[in-house]
């Protein structure tokens, strides 16, 4: 039997890197989406190569339209199907500002890669799926979008992340309602306080706040974390949940008195 597929965007470092391992280790072949230069990945490339995934590397930045047209092309062209996407990839600010000092450069920036970008591919993607899925009835699909507890949890020096993140939110419950006429799971992962290179540079401020009790699970979450969570859904363990949040969080956000 042919093994699963999946194109998982921003897969070399960080979150998206812990899922691309987690979905090698469940035998999955591998579309994995970057910004860099093919040779600048290698390292981890080579790595998801030896848990014994095809890998194929589809460069190119989600933001611009006609990077998303090349990105699905390469993938398609290497895997021939696609049974996961998993929209990973997104930026922060390159400024952190203050609410009312943030630029419209950021905004956009900031939107494009992190809402619109991960929209628009999604919709030629689900396409795809939903006419393979009616050639073949057999055939295993699923989407996933990476959002974050900034959905709901304000920073004021980030603001234009946490619209972004927000509305990524509202784009997975579109989708799910739309791709159920399909048979098609939609899900959503929302991370809390994850090490990569977005949070190191605020490592300090995080460290303090797990100290002082931010979250029921006195630790930063790893980028393995949020990889198993995907695995699960991605693996069929939730056929009934479609449009459902899973918190990947530490029970950060447990209201308590």
């Amino acid at each position: 039997m042919s093994k699963k597929t999946a194109l998982i965007t921003g897969g070399t470092r960080g979150i998206g890197f812990g899922i691309a391992k987690a979905m090698a280790k469940e035998n999955y072949d591998l579309a994995i989406n970057g910004v860099r230069p093919e040779e600048n990945a290698q390292e981890a490339l080579e790595e998801l190569r030896s848990l014994g995934a095809k890998v194929v590397y589809c460069q190119g930045n989600i933001a611009i339209s006609e990077d998303r047209a090349q990105i699905i092309e390469t993938a398609y062209q290497g895997l021939s199907k696609l049974n996961v996407l998993v929209n990973n990839a997104g930026i922060a600010p390159r400024q952190r500002l203050d609410l009312l000092d943030t630029t419209p450069e950021n905004y956009r920036e900031v939107l494009s890669t992190n809402l619109e970008g991960p929209f628009f591919l999604t919709q030629a993607i689900a396409k795809r799926m939903a006419a393979d899925k009616q050639n073949d009835a057999d055939l295993t699909a699923s989407i996933v979008f990476v959002t974050s507890v900034s959905a709901t949890v304000t920073s004021i020096n980030r603001g234009e992340y946490c619209v972004s993140k927000a509305g990524l939110a509202m784009t997975t419950q579109l989708f799910a309602v739309r791709m159920a006429d399909f048979g098609i799971p939609v899900y959503e992962i929302r991370p809390g306080v994850i090490t990569t290179d977005m949070t190191s540079k605020v490592q300090e401020k995080y460290d303090g706040m797990f100290a002082n009790g931010m979250a029921l699970q006195p630790r930063w979450g790893t980028p393995d974390d949020v990889g198993k969570a995907v695995a699960s859904l991605t693996r069929g363990d939730f056929p009934y949940s479609t449009g459902q949040v899973i918190m990947v969080d530490g029970g950060m956000l447990i209201d308590r008195l």
